[in-house]
Formats: structure tokens, sequence, C-alpha cells
């Protein structure tokens, strides 16, 4: 019997943990190269996972609605053959050592490593390895000291034949990334990561308005006997008069996502209220348009269009502020994020390139990203590297509200609903189609007249959407 391992990968940029959501195999069923076996959710969206290898399944060494740490051992599978159980390479890119508590001596690695998932890497780990069980061998009397801690060279944004920079705070380049989206200075971070790595949580802790507790790396779970049920995991805990949930996954996320923002970046809101009658009226023309046909078609489509139209005339709303270089980086491309209430957490998956976008590909590009969001099948990659966000809270039926900044980006849309109203229309009064839309931005980028001409520039091309033609 030689048994392989398969660790939590990091299917995102920097993610450190993820949360089992179903088991597609059990003990005994057979799997092949890159058969989905197991379905996980991250902070940032729900993802299916391959293993790499054929064999039998071994043991799931955690069950559903577990939340386990990047580079843990989730399950095990007999690849066949006669040799003994041995450990699983370890990951070209950890090179940080991994502490041990044996009673045998190791087999030596084989050079080179299988990929844990194609497509994804894997972030160093530090968690230390179960003990490896030989038969009739006593207890171990006590661990082996672990070798002296080798920094990765992946930390500091180095890659091979390149060690870290001498007095330069360890961090990974996404956690060097989400530093300088929220203004946070590495240097000033304490660190709680293995080596003194410093952690995405590290630095959401530094941008929080008041220091937060440090958070401890879980203790290292032990592998269950083979004939003992895993132990059974955190769920929803309910009395008569109170609901206690667990914060995980999305909801984790975003919550500490949505705190650094609005505390870091100073927030000003603007609002406008205007007549919409003449969008709404292209709009139920656009349906019955040829070049429209089998393409969803709504004011949400428009205001996109409008929005694109507003950053063209106005580039400096579409920036970043970057505090670590003490720049503003000035986007010539506009990723168009949409804010969606999906049943796991609002999520903010974005339009690469919407700019460059006819009329009909944008139709289509909303339509995939509002269906895959409801399905809980948008990916990582697909919620990064926004530079403009548009949330519709009209849907729920509310007037208008003061819409928090998705971190790294510099103004938010929010649209209210579209109602009849009484309105003043070439000196009459007349019932008319009504919306009011509010602007939040970063006043370290964009100051009043800016946010002003932007916003007015988005309603008066609603107001007479002939202007996306003129202005575009």
């Amino acid at each position: 019997m030689t048994i392989r391992e398969f660790k939590m990968p990091d299917v995102g940029e920097g993610l450190t943990e993820a949360e089992i959501l179903k088991w597609y195999v059990q003990p005994g069923d057979t799997v092949t190269d890159g058969q989905v076996v197991i379905e996980v959710e991250t902070a940032k969206a729900a993802v299916e996972l391959p293993i790499p290898f054929d064999g039998t399944v071994h043991e799931l060494l955690f069950p559903e609605g577990t939340t386990v740490d990047v580079g843990q051992v989730i399950i095990s599978v007999d690849v066949g053959g006669g040799a003994e159980p041995e450990a699983p390479a370890a990951p070209a890119v950890a090179a940080a050592p991994v502490q041990e508590t044996v009673t045998e001596p190791e087999p030596a690695e084989p050079e080179g490593r299988q990929p844990v998932l194609v497509g994804y890497g894997v972030a160093a780990s530090s968690t230390k390895r179960r003990a490896r069980k030989v038969p009739g061998a006593p207890a171990p009397a006590a661990e082996v000291a672990a070798p002296a801690p080798v920094v990765p060279e992946q930390l500091n944004g180095h890659g091979h034949g390149h060690g870290p920079v001498a007095g330069r705070p360890l961090a990974k380049p996404p956690v060097r990334k989400l530093a300088k989206d929220l203004g946070v200075d590495l240097a000033t971070v304490t660190p709680t990561g293995p080596d003194g790595i410093i952690t995405r949580e590290d630095v959401h802790a530094a941008a929080a308005p008041a220091p937060a507790p440090a958070v401890e790396a879980p203790a290292p779970v032990a592998a269950p006997a083979p004939a003992a049920a895993p132990a059974a995991a955190p769920s929803v805990v309910s009395d008569a008069r109170e609901t206690r949930v667990p914060i995980k996954g999305v909801r984790k996320a975003t919550a500490a996502a949505m705190v650094g923002s609005a505390f870091t970046a100073p927030h000003v809101t603007e609002f406008v209220t205007f007549d919409i009658t003449r969008t709404m009226k292209l709009v139920e023309e656009l349906k019955s348009d040829k070049d429209m046909a089998g393409l969803r078609v709504n004011p949400l489509l428009l205001i996109a269009k409008a929005v694109l139209v507003a950053v063209k005339r106005n580039p400096e709303i579409n920036a970043a502020w970057d505090e670590a270089a003490q720049e503003i980086v000035l986007k010539h491309y506009v990723n168009l994020g949409i804010a969606a209430a999906t049943p796991r957490g609002l999520i903010v998956p974005n339009i690469k390139d919407a700019h460059a976008q006819t009329l009909p590909e944008l139709s289509q590009s909303l339509s995939e990203l509002v269906a895959t969001a409801r399905e809980g099948k948008t990916t990582p990659a697909a919620m990064q590297g926004g530079t403009f966000t548009i949330t519709n809270v009209g849907v729920f039926g509310v007037d208008t509200g003061t819409p928090i900044l998705n971190p790294g980006e510099s103004a938010i849309l929010a649209v209210g609903a579209i109602k009849l109203q009484p309105w003043v229309h070439k000196g009459k009064v007349k019932p008319r189609q009504v919306t009011t839309l509010a602007l939040s931005f970063d006043h370290r980028l964009v100051d009043g007249e800016l946010g002003s001409k932007f916003l007015a520039d988005v309603a008066a091309i609603l107001e007479n959407p002939k202007r996306l033609i003129t202005w575009a």
C-alpha cells in the first residue's frame, strides 16, 4: 500500500483557510487524476477541487462544515504499490521547514513536485505533520527539534535565487497588495504568522480603528483513527430566544474588507435625483432591437454604459491610492464591479475591460456575472482587480444609500429604486419615472468638483440617453 496525501490548496491569492462544503467521495471509492472530490468555500467563492492522482480513497480527514487551514491534509489516497506510506513532496514554493513528530527516519524527498491542484498554488505551511505510525513501534518519547527556520524566497516578492531584503517586513505579495489597498505601512504591523511573517489578518487588524487581537494559528489537527468518525464541525446554535451563527467564509471576508475600507479611506457621498423616463423608454425599444435579440436588456445595462462613458469623460475618478509608494494610480481601463447579494453573502465580481465592450457584449457579460453569482460559482479571479463598482439597491425598493468603497477603488455608485412620481416636465407637473443615484468616493483622490462632475454626467446621460452616442 502506498498512501498519498492531498492538502488544502490556496485557491485564491493569499487565502489562509477554506470551509469544506461537500465531499463527493467516501473511503473505498476509486478516484482518477482530475476528478472533482470536494467542494470548498473560501473567503471569496465556492470552488470544486480535483484530485491530482489515481487511486482508492483511504481516509477523509475532516467532515463537511469544517474550516481547514491551507496546507493541511484533507484526504489520503492509496495509489497502489507495496511501499509503505510516504509523506507528500514538499511544495516548491515552500522553503520554510516543517516541524515533525517522527518515530522513524523520513524517506528522501523526490525531485520536483506534483502540483496539488492544476492552476493553483499552495501557501507555505507551518502546520506540524502528523506522527507516522509504525506497527509495533513504541510511542515517541519526545518531539524531534525542528531545523532552524528558513525564510521562503517568495516572501517580499522575490523569486528563485534572490533572498529577502534585510530589514524589510516579511509578507507574501498578496498580503503586500492588501496592505497597499488599505493604506497600511507593513513596517508598523505586528506579525503573528510563523517565522515572523505578516498575515492578511495582521493587516486587517492594523487597518481597524482600534487594535484587534492577533489571530492565533489553530493547533495542529491530529488525524482521527481509521475506525473513528470525524468530530462534528461547528454549526449554528439556536434556542428559543436567540441563534448564533459562526462568522466565516464570504461574510467574514466582507466584514473585514468593509471595516478596513471605512476607516482607511475618507468617504464622501453625493446624491442626485432626476428624471430617467427616456432611459426606461429606450430599454423597451432595445428589447425589440434585432442586435439585442436573445440578450437581457434592463435599466442596469444602460446605467453601466452611462458609468463607462462618464469615466471616459472624468478619468481621474478611476484611480487607486497607493499608500506604501505614496502614489496615485490612474487606471486606463475599467474593470466594472457589480455588487451581488448571494446566499453566501455580498460579493463583488467585476467585468474585465468593460470600457472596451459594445452594448451587446456588456449585456452578455452582465448576464453571465449575475447567473454565476446566483449559482455560487463565482471564481476568486472574477472578484479581483476591480476599479469601479455599481450597487443596485433599487431592486429592494430602496430609494438610495451611502455605499462603502470596495477596497482599492476610489468610487462606488448606488442606484436607487425607479418610481413613478410627479415631476416638472416642460413646465408642467406630470407623472415621470424618477430615481436617485448616490456616489461615494475617496476624498484623498476625488475632490468635490470631480465627484460632482462625474455624478452629474451619469445623471445627464440617463436623463437624455442620446448622449451615449454624442459623448462616447
